[in-house]
């Protein structure tokens, strides 16, 4: 899968966000750059915010 706003090829903590974030149903999902755009916020903020899903038990993220 590829980020919808520029092309970019995405890991699983970049659809997992995407899907978290936007809507379980989500069929764009964007990379870790294009998501901080959107929701103003940065990069390790959003790389936090997956290791948090992760201990969590989210399984967007196992």
């Amino acid at each position: 899968m590829n980020c919808t706003a520029c092309g970019k090829a995405l890991g699983r903590d970049e659809t997992g966000l995407s899907r978290k974030l936007i809507s379980r149903a989500a069929r764009d999902c964007y990379c870790l750059d294009c998501l901080g755009k959107r929701f103003h916020v940065s990069r390790a903020q959003l790389q936090e915010m997956a290791e948090h899903f992760r201990r969590a038990g989210c399984t967007l993220f196992t």
